[in-house]
């Protein structure tokens, strides 16, 4: 079972949520909060797997709250639902930590798909919010790397782009022809340059310097 909290101030999208969970076997609601404060106290108390997120709440945010959780939960995964379709947003959540953004308007499939897809540490982000992503070069990254180069070798490139297309290590291993022990080590080097600890994140810093057009 996959084992979800719900943050948002909107009772009526909780309640909506919950009732679409529901229908899903795997999917398991185990908690619900109305702000950033009382989803970080809950998955304390909860410790879900992945966390559905809003970003605008009263006395917490949702930006200030995945920032927390990455740094002191860093094992749950956190999927962006919400209506603001910005993407300064969009960019700033995925550096934040996020793994996956999505608007209140998604179809149930890839809600589903998405919240697994997090589960299993993958990003999974629909092909017109990765474009918009790609696009965001010219944005100040907020990383505390953010001012030096970044040297990727050719093969973290590869692995990187993979990733950026949504492919999970399995797949990346195969089609690159190297162990799937390997991807996640070449995964670990990416993050430690790019001084990010998701994939979500390598994507959205990735894009804003460039390195995945070359």
């Amino acid at each position: 079972m996959i084992k979800i909290l719900i943050a948002d101030d909107h009772l009526i999208i909780r309640q909506g949520l919950r009732l679409i969970l529901e229908t899903e076997n795997d999917l398991e609601l185990v908690g619900e909060a109305s702000d950033g404060n009382e989803a970080i106290n809950l998955c304390k108390k909860l410790n879900p797997d992945v966390v559905l997120m809003d970003l605008r709440m009263p006395n917490m945010d949702g930006l200030t709250a995945i920032e927390k959780l990455r740094i002191e939960q860093p094992h749950i995964a956190v999927v962006i639902l919400t209506t603001f379709n910005e993407d300064e947003l969009m960019v700033r959540g995925l550096q934040a930590g996020a793994h996956g953004y999505l608007l209140k308007d998604t179809d149930r499939n890839t809600l589903f798909n998405t919240i697994r897809a997090a589960a299993r540490g993958e990003t999974l982000l629909k092909p017109e919010i990765m474009t918009r992503v790609l696009s965001r070069t010219n944005m100040p990254v907020h990383e505390s790397k953010s001012s030096e180069s970044v040297n990727l070798t050719d093969r973290e490139l590869e692995v990187l782009k993979a990733v950026a297309q949504g492919e999970r290590s399995k797949e990346i291993a195969v089609q690159l022809g190297i162990s799937e022990r390997t991807v996640k080590a070449h995964l670990a080097s990416i993050y430690n340059k790019l001084g990010v600890d998701s994939r979500a994140a390598a994507i959205a810093v990735a894009a804003q310097k460039g390195l995945l057009g070359k």
